[in-house]
């Protein structure tokens, strides 16, 4: 029985996102670390995304069904009723929200929220079905919890909180649009119309570059503006370029599509991660930020 209600969170999904809200948090803190903050933002914003993940496979269910990759999920086996998936998810979500709520600040909830509603209310009901633009609007959300981890310390959103925000935002570009070619047969079957499946798998190719390349330009903004050193600089240098000469293998003649897609998805999972790790622990004292508001 427990098993059913955790694996309809996606818990693959939620470790990923703990790793950045931890970043974010940690590159916010500057070594000053509230621990029973960082507990609760981290444990709140994982009961948030838990909770848009269940209400996710509810919405899913019919085109999970289509799907090799998800047609074994327990709102589509039946294992778990749709009903009880659903008030799991709204337990969940209040429970997050009301733990944000009471230890983070208003700058933090909004953005936890902004993320929830994006990825319940736009992508999952409208835009993953119905727009190529789907992926874009998805990315939001995807890039939402390090933000959270950042305003839970700095109760602002500043210069670095954007930074964060239009980074994540690049980084599930490229992400999703190798998962939807080497996983073409399924949204193909599902009707999804990912970039890959509605206007060719050259397109996708072509994106997956640029993504790369802006995303690359835009995680030197941390160092260049004061937040991180040398070290992250080092870093996202290395990570960044190495990513996009694997992007541009994907234009051999003699290359495996899918494997070129999996090894662009594969590594993307580690360059986040590294990139994560290596702002929280190169924090710089940044001067005056460019731009600051609070809620």
């Amino acid at each position: 029985m427990f098993r059913r209600y955790l694996t309809v969170t996606k818990p693959g999904i939620i470790m990923g996102n703990l790793i950045s809200v931890a970043g974010g948090f940690l590159l916010a803190s500057r070594g000053d670390i509230d621990l029973v903050l960082m507990a609760a933002t981290l444990i709140g914003l994982s009961l948030v995304v838990a909770s848009g993940c269940a209400i996710n496979n509810c919405i899913d269910r019919d085109i999970d069904a289509k799907m090799q990759r998800t047609r074994s999920r327990v709102t589509v086996t039946g294992e778990m009723s749709v009903k009880a998936a659903f008030w799991h998810g709204v337990v969940l979500g209040i429970m997050g929200f009301t733990l944000l709520g009471i230890y983070t600040n208003a700058t933090a909830v909004f953005f936890a929220a902004l993320g929830y509603v994006v990825y319940v209310g736009i992508y999952s009901l409208y835009m993953k079905r119905n727009s190529v633009y789907g992926t874009l609007v998805g990315s939001l959300s995807g890039a939402v919890p390090p933000v959270v981890g950042y305003c839970a310390v700095s109760a602002q959103f500043d210069t670095a909180a954007a930074i964060l925000l239009v980074m994540f935002s690049l980084w599930q570009m490229p992400h999703s649009y190798a998962i939807a070619i080497f996983r073409f047969k399924d949204y193909e079957a599902a009707g999804i119309p990912v970039l890959p499946v509605a206007e060719g798998i050259s397109k996708a190719k072509q994106q997956i570059v640029l993504y790369i390349a802006v995303f690359a330009l835009v995680t030197l903004l941390l160092p260049i503006s004061g937040y991180t050193g040398i070290g992250f600089l080092a870093v996202a240098a290395t990570t960044s370029f190495w990513w996009l000469l694997m992007a541009l293998r994907g234009y051999r003649r003699d290359i495996d599509i899918n494997g070129w897609a999996r090894q662009v998805f594969g590594f993307s999972i580690l360059n986040i991660t590294l990139l994560s790790i290596a702002m929280a622990v190169d924090y710089h004292e940044a001067g005056s930020a460019l731009f600051a508001f609070t809620l």
